[in-house]
């Protein structure tokens, strides 16, 4: 009984080391962004959601692009539309990044396409097509465009006179950056 005991006393201890020793979360990614941080001055905590495998934040170096936070949060899903980001985007501290589905998410068979403009090449008459899309805050788009570039992310619609979060909720299934 009692070598039944030491026995069980070993066992545990062994698998307690174990446990200590290896860190089931450790990331063999070759991204620099997404290796172990040793450096706590240059984490950023990133939220990502919609069609990504695991919506949530991340704490991720600085620098970090989309497709260094789409790889954190497991990738897209098949509904993902790749038309909605760029991966390149350097992305924002504090920021909350959204990947818009493709299809419509309330027609069962998922076959039917989300009809969506081109926030960064769109004129204003086509912008207005979206619900949520007034003739002035088409051209406020449009004259941003002008005057600042191209949009890096879906997001940066809030960055225009006349869009709060309640219009970019509204429309952010409805845009895309590029064909």
């Amino acid at each position: 009984m009692i070598k039944f005991l030491i026995g069980v006393v070993i066992a545990a201890f062994i698998v307690i080391i174990g446990f200590l020793v290896i860190d089931p979360n450790l990331n063999q990614a070759t991204n620099p962004n997404l290796n172990p941080i040793t450096n706590s001055e240059n984490l950023n905590a990133i939220t990502i959601e919609g069609e990504v495998e695991k919506p949530g934040t991340y704490v991720l170096e600085d620098g970090v692009t989309m497709s260094d936070l789409i790889l954190a949060a497991g990738g897209l899903t098949t509904n993902a539309d790749e038309r909605c980001y760029f991966p390149t985007a350097v992305l924002e501290e504090g920021m909350t990044y959204y990947i818009a589905p493709l299809y419509d998410e309330s027609d069962i068979c998922n076959t039917l396409e989300i009809t969506k403009v081109n926030i960064n090449s769109d004129n204003a008459d086509e912008l207005m097509t979206i619900n949520g899309f007034t003739s002035t805050i088409s051209n406020a788009i449009v004259t941003h465009r002008e005057e600042n570039g191209q949009f890096e992310t879906i997001e940066a619609l809030e960055d225009v006179y006349g869009i709060g979060p309640a219009t970019y909720k509204k429309v952010r299934d409805y845009v895309i950056l590029h064909e």
